[in-house]
């Protein structure tokens, strides 16, 4: 009788049993599904990131480049007759005028020419006197006649020759400017032709950009110029488009632009390398954003747009780039905040902090769902 109300137990206890294990077991899965659920529909973190507004501001149209600054004239002085230095009256660094002494050569053969021809031109003009005297009475033929006046006239020429050769003694400036180099001294022996001193003409500097042909049409003679050279870091120079050669070279594409700088007192000099930029247009008003706020990437200039709380990837249509700033022509309007740090862990509509507002409240669905669970 024990035996049987034992194995009874038994067989009651054991589906009690399997029931409750299979519940737990049911319950255990439940639990691990909705967290995995929970998770996987969390909304991300918001992304921190600098934003500044779209505002008005005064934009140039203008283009850049680069040339190293020339004198507007420079002359080699050269010897023109040979002989010895007897004076050299500059040196390097003085200014001198145009016809201005500069070196004296020996003009001791030189006057001894001018002589000779001297007293041949007066020997034949008295024959020539002479003779048109005695022609009147036959007694000279007129070929002879006609004979000493091409001898007379080629004897002045002579007179006329060696006359220049003397002036050339006296070694003169071709133009006015400064003594840039020099190479002879006093008791050099001059051959003739040979480049002695070279002088420039600084009283105005030039710059020869060479620009592309597609901005042949904006480009024009009188349009402001600013300057800076290496030499002079921080400092601006202010000059005018003095002449544009308006034919296009076919082998690159580019025409010539001559820019004129005044030398602000002797500051400025030629050989400096200087960066130009010139200002062909100019918007008192553009609405205009940092350049960094575009963004890198080949399709067409985007940037994103800061709307409750979310990155808003707007496509715009730009104007003229004027330093760090770029105009925007369409896309935008004044006050929209665009990103200009932080972009590159963005997407179109990723959640965004940008620093300096109010923390943004960001709801998670996990938590809702949770909530959700306990009311049921």
């Amino acid at each position: 009788m024990h035996a049987i109300d034992s194995r009874v137990r038994r067989s009651s206890a054991g589906p009690a049993a399997l029931f409750v294990a299979v519940g737990l077991l049911l319950s255990g899965c439940g639990g691990k599904a909705g967290n995995a659920a929970a998770e996987e529909t969390a909304t991300p973190p918001a992304v921190t990131v600098e934003a500044v507004a779209a505002e008005p501001r005064a934009m140039a149209a203008s283009y850049s480049g680069s040339a190293s600054l020339e004198a507007r004239a420079e002359s080699q002085v050269v010897a023109k007759t040979s002989g010895v230095a007897l004076q050299v009256l500059v040196e390097e660094g003085d200014v001198v005028r145009a016809g201005q002494p500069l070196v004296r050569i020996d003009a001791d053969r030189a006057r001894l020419s001018v002589a000779q021809a001297d007293v041949q031109v007066k020997k034949l003009e008295a024959n020539f006197r002479r003779a048109s005297e005695l022609v009147k009475q036959q007694m000279v033929s007129v070929g002879d006649h006609d004979q000493l006046r091409y001898d007379l006239e080629n004897a002045r020429a002579t007179l006329r020759m060696a006359q220049l050769e003397l002036s050339y003694t006296n070694v003169v400036a071709p133009i006015s400017g400064v003594v840039a180099s020099r190479s002879i001294k006093p008791g050099n022996f001059v051959q003739i032709n040979t480049p002695i001193i070279r002088i420039v003409d600084n009283s105005r500097l030039e710059a020869t950009l060479n620009v592309p042909e597609r901005d042949l049409t904006t480009l024009r003679a009188g349009l402001p110029v600013r300057m800076q050279v290496d030499a002079l870091a921080g400092q601006v120079f202010e000059g005018v488009v003095d002449r544009i050669a308006p034919v296009v070279d076919s082998g690159s594409g580019t025409f010539r632009v001559v820019c004129a700088f005044d030398p602000d007192d002797g500051v400025l000099q030629p050989g400096m390398f200087a960066r130009i930029g010139i200002d062909y247009d100019s918007r008192a008003a553009a609405l205009a954003i940092p350049r960094v706020a575009l963004l890198e990437d080949d399709g067409e200039p985007a940037v994103y747009v800061v709307r409750d709380g979310k990155a808003v990837r707007t496509s715009l249509t730009t104007g003229y780039v004027d330093g760090g700033f770029v105009e925007v022509r369409d896309g935008l309007a004044e006050g929209d905040r665009v990103v200009t740090a932080g972009k590159v862990a963005l997407r179109d509509g990723s959640a965004v902090q940008v620093i300096g507002d109010d923390p943004v409240e960001v709801a998670e669905a996990g938590g809702d769902a949770k909530a959700d669970g306990e009311l049921q």
